[in-house]
């Protein structure tokens, strides 16, 4: 029998799970404003003569201010030098005041007005006739060509090399955030094994996870939860229909929530009852894939190369090659931050170099279409000697959380 996996219930796991919210504190006022003095370094570094931040997570990560997108434009033009000014629609100029955590003006724009002349009228305030103006990566293509057509000018320009490069590179402060969140959501993937038993469904288990974040103290429910039984664990982002569980089935979870604005997300593998031989080749590939992947990973070194090292255990053990399934299907891992995908990307081919701070997963999925699927997911910071684990990877499959 696996160890961790079965002997309790949903219930008696719910009621003992304990909040952890308070452990890490929220990115303040103080640190918004570095960042937003960062950007605008950056900027003058580029010749770039001012920012546009739509309601995107740029926003949040640079201001605080947490709007979202819709029809209507809303965000802050960042000037390389200069003051921060927030655009809204005018009625909803009272409500964002009181939202900010990082002071500005705000201007207002009426609905039968045009934001992007506004925005226009902005620069020119702010003594910019000309030169570039880079539009959040994130926007809407009706943002983008909104602004480019008020700004005939000015280079228009996408913010990637403004706001990527400074977001994959965590504060210390960031990656405490990280690592409670991941330790926390950790302890609800073991919550959820213990809980499982033959005939639990797929959404009875995504219920638990969803209500489990919330008494944990995320900032809501789980943002997402990949639940799959048996033969569904094999399709990396699952299928469009509930399993069964039964005795001997692999079991994979991916799942996390948000703390503060940061985001978790684990993936376990294991079975219910006694792994056979094939589960038990196939799981310790996906960990030996995995530990090959944290090894490759230090400062400096292209983050394409904790692909290669992954990839590169899955192909000598006789799967693939290259993305072929059986074998691994996707990217060996993806940055990981206040978006739950976000650079550095771990892929074949990407030539960053990894810096200290930078944050992300190591997930080898071993994909067995007709079989099972296995993929463990963990997190690694990368420090100035090589990386650390945000959490602990999983111990063996008998015993994935250390139950034993």
């Amino acid at each position: 029998m696996t160890a961790g996996v079965g002997g309790s219930d949903f219930a008696t796991e719910l009621a003992a799970i304990r909040g952890g919210r308070d452990a890490v504190p929220p990115i303040g006022p103080e640190e918004h404003a570095r960042r937003v003095e960062a950007l605008q370094a950056r900027m003058r570094e580029l010749d770039i003569a001012a920012l546009w931040l739509d309601g995107t997570t740029n926003l949040a990560w640079a201001t605080g201010l947490k709007h979202g997108q819709s029809e209507r434009p809303v965000g802050a033009l960042l000037p390389a030098r200069g003051a921060l000014t927030y655009l809204c629609p005018e009625f909803e100029a009272a409500r964002i005041r009181t939202m900010l955590l990082l002071p500005g003006q705000v201007r207002g724009w009426e609905e039968d007005d045009d934001p992007y002349a506004l925005m226009a009228t902005l620069l020119r305030e702010a003594d910019i006739a000309g030169g570039t103006v880079a539009i959040d990566d994130l926007a809407r293509v009706f943002v983008a060509e909104g602004l480019r057509g008020a700004l005939p000018n000015h280079r228009i320009v996408a913010s990637n090399p403004v706001t990527a490069d400074l977001r994959a590179r965590k504060t210390e402060h960031e990656v405490a955030l990280l690592r409670q969140a991941m330790g926390m959501t950790l302890a609800i993937q073991a919550a959820a094994a213990r809980a499982l038993a033959p005939g639990v469904t797929t959404t009875e288990v995504a219920a638990f996870l969803d209500a489990a974040h919330r008494r944990a103290g995320f900032d809501g429910g789980a943002m997402f939860s990949l639940v799959l039984f048996g033969e569904a664990s094999a399709y990396p982002h699952g299928v469009p229909h509930p399993q069964t569980l039964k005795d001997g089935d692999t079991v994979l979870v991916d799942t996390g929530g948000v703390l503060h604005g940061y985001v978790s997300d684990i993936t376990r593998s294991y079975v219910l009852g006694t792994p056979s031989a094939r589960q038990r080749e196939i799981w310790a590939l996906s960990h030996r894939a995995q530990a090959a992947g944290f090894a490759a990973a230090r400062p400096g070194v292209p983050a394409g190369a904790i692909d290669d090292a992954v990839r590169a255990e899955v192909v000598a053990a006789g799967f693939g090659p290259g993305h072929r399934v059986p074998g691994l299907p996707h990217r060996a891992g993806h940055g990981i931050g206040m978006d739950v995908h976000e650079a550095p990307w771990f892929v074949r081919g990407n030539a960053a170099p990894l810096a200290p701070g930078m944050c992300g997963s190591i997930e080898p999925t071993i994909a067995i279409y007709g079989e099972f699927g296995i993929r463990l997911e963990d997190h690694v910071v990368v420090t100035g000697a090589g990386a650390a684990w945000l959490t602990e990877p999983a111990r063996s499959v008998d015993d994935p959380f250390g139950a034993g």
